[in-house]
Order: C-alpha cells, then structure tokens, then sequence
C-alpha cells in the first residue's frame, strides 16, 4: 500500500483519514529492541504497531509517551513521535501535549510501578478529567528494571528483594482503580494472546476519551510464571472470561460455564439442570452507571474465570473539547482580550 506521510496540523478529517495508508512496517523505528529475551513487552509492541495504520493517523501526529520502567523503552521502537518523561509523569505530559494539541493522537505507555506507585494521583485524575489519551499499563506485578522488588500490584504475602518475609500490603486493583476515578473506557488483556490484545488496542485507539487498558504481562526473569495458572493455552478456556458486548457471559472449553447473578454478589454456573444462557449475566459495556464492569473487575481466579476484553466504553466531553468550548465562549463574552491590560489591571505594586 501507498504511504502518505503529509505533515498537516489540522485535526484528521474523514477525507484525509481516507488517503493515508500505513502498515506495520512503517511504525516500525530503527531501533532494536532492547528487553530481555522472552520479555512479554515484545508482544505488546508487535500488537501496538500492528493496530496503528488502522486508526488512519499521519505518523507525525501520533506520540508515545512513556514513564520509567521496562516499558518505558516502547517510544524508542515506534516510528513516531515520543517521549521518555520521569517516573509516574507520564500523564502529566500526555494532559498538557493534548491540551496544546488536541489534533494529536497520543499514547501513554507505563507500568505497574510507574502507574500506580508514584504516578497514582497523575493518573486518576487524567481519567477523571477524561483527558483524550490512550493509556496501556503493563502489569507484571512486579519492579523489574529495579531488579525485582514489590510492586503496587504484587500478591498479598509476596516474597521479593524488598520484602524478604512477604509482602503485608494489600495489592491494588487496577481496572478499579480506573473504574472509580471516572474512565470512559477500561479494558485487560494478555500479552500472550496476541489476536485479542490487538483487538482491544484497536477498541482503545478509536474510544474518545480517558482510556486505561491494563495487559497482564510475564516477566520471565523477576517473576515468571505471574499469570501462567490462568492464561496458558491448555487452561484460559476454562479459567479466563472473554467479554463480549451484548453476549452472555459464557466460558469454558466446553462452553459450558457461565455468570449468574445471585443477589449482589456473581457465581459461577453449570450450564444445563435447567440453567440456560437466558439466566446469565449479559455483558453491556456502554451502561451508563459503572456497576457491572466494577463487578467483572473484582473477579479474580481460582474463585472465578478472570474477565478480558472491554469493560466499559461510555462517551462523555473529553477535556480537551470542554476546555475549547470555555475559551470559545469565554472570548466571545469579553473579547479577544490583552495580555499587557490583564497584567496592569486590579491590584498593582510598586516595589522601590
């Protein structure tokens, strides 16, 4: 196919969005990789670049920003425009950059530690500003540029460099976390399977708003194994849920297996005795109140299948569109206005 790599600072239009033909290749930097063999982030950059000509974006509109950690690397290897910021800032940029330049598409790429340890309240109130920005978070549970300490996600009881006798905080939920700061769209997958982490990056790429994708992701040298009991091949069917909008929820090799509600709290079903599918819980993403997808983000293996897929994806004004629509209105009540007057006007100073 064709490139068009036109630089334009207008926002994309249909009729250019039409013209602009990219593929994997061309978002593929000139820099190799640099993460340790087996390392789940060589997934989720394949599955990045594999999502992006979709979206129709020129590549000098599109920016990754990354905080610190291993995936603080990902901007390096995508043939766009990035940034490598401090640890847990990225979002901070991202809410400025989008600010400044709404037209852009723009990427935040960060970890279990740089999200959620000192990038918590950066984060939460991205999401709750709905500021227009795509965050993946990479969850390993575990510190791993650092060399293996605990992170804000690792397992009640954990055993690491930093908490010889086992960790004695209780880990932190992500897609809640996303859920109760207000997201418009939350989402989880897994490194290792490939097709459905590019079809929920995909998802999040097109959603217009606050978007947190959390991607349950190995590393094999500080804490192998984080996921395996869920998400190998020979057990996922049985032991993971793939949410479906408007489908009941329905598991298992066997397709067998569903979720009832029973009073406030769900359970997992046998299908048959006189339990069909007309019993079970339908997923809706787009419900406007956030209870359901708070429930999916609770459930977590051996006591339930673990969900996939998208939680919730709600439209509401992004921060960038209600910040214009005030200034919109703001110079057509008082005028253009002028910096020199705003300065030497109200209470002034003569300092001798």
């Amino acid at each position: 196919m064709a490139t068009n790599t036109e630089t334009t600072d207008a926002p994309l239009s249909p009729e250019n969005a039409a013209v602009i033909q990219l593929t994997r290749k061309d978002f593929v930097s000139d820099q190799d990789p640099r993460w340790c063999p087996g390392c789940g982030d060589y997934s989720i950059l394949a599955q990045t670049q594999k999502a992006m000509p979709d979206f129709g974006y020129p590549r000098e509109n599109i920016v990754f920003i990354s905080g610190i950690g291993c995936s603080g690397r990902l901007p390096y290897y995508m043939n766009t425009y990035g940034f490598h910021s401090i640890h847990g800032r990225a979002t901070t940029l991202a809410t400025g950059l989008k600010a400044a330049r709404p037209d852009l598409m723009v990427w935040v790429i960060t970890g279990d530690g740089d999200a959620l340890s000192i990038g918590g309240n950066h984060l939460i109130h991205s999401m709750r500003r709905n500021v227009d920005v795509t965050v993946v978070m990479f969850n390993n549970r575990i510190y791993g540029l650092t060399k293996g300490q605990v992170s804000p996600t690792s397992e009640f009881g954990k055993r690491t460099k930093s908490t010889p006798f086992g960790s004695i905080d209780h880990p932190i939920a992500p897609l809640t976390v996303a859920l109760a700061a207000e997201a418009s769209f939350v989402a989880r997958s897994v490194d290792t399977h490939t097709e459905h982490l590019q079809a929920t990056l995909a998802a999040a790429g097109h959603h217009k708003g606050s978007t947190f994708v959390e991607v349950l992701q190995n590393c094999n040298i500080f804490n192998d194994g984080a996921y395996r009991e869920f998400t190998e091949r020979d057990v996922r069917e049985d032991r993971m849920l793939v949410l479906e909008d408007g489908q009941p929820m329905v598991f298992g090799k066997e397709r067998d297996k569903g979720i009832r509600l029973n009073g406030l709290h769900p359970e997992v079903v046998q299908l048959g005795g006189g339990i069909t599918e007309d019993d079970l819980l339908v997923h809706d993403q787009h419900a406007e109140d956030p209870y359901l997808a708070l429930m999916l983000s609770r459930m977590w293996w051996p006591e339930f299948p673990v969900p996939v897929g998208v939680l919730r994806a709600v439209e509401r004004p992004t921060h960038d569109q209600l910040m214009t629509d005030q200034i919109v209105e703001a110079r057509a009540r008082e005028g253009e206005g002028d910096l020199a007057t705003a300065l030497g006007s109200g209470d002034t100073w003569t300092v001798e």
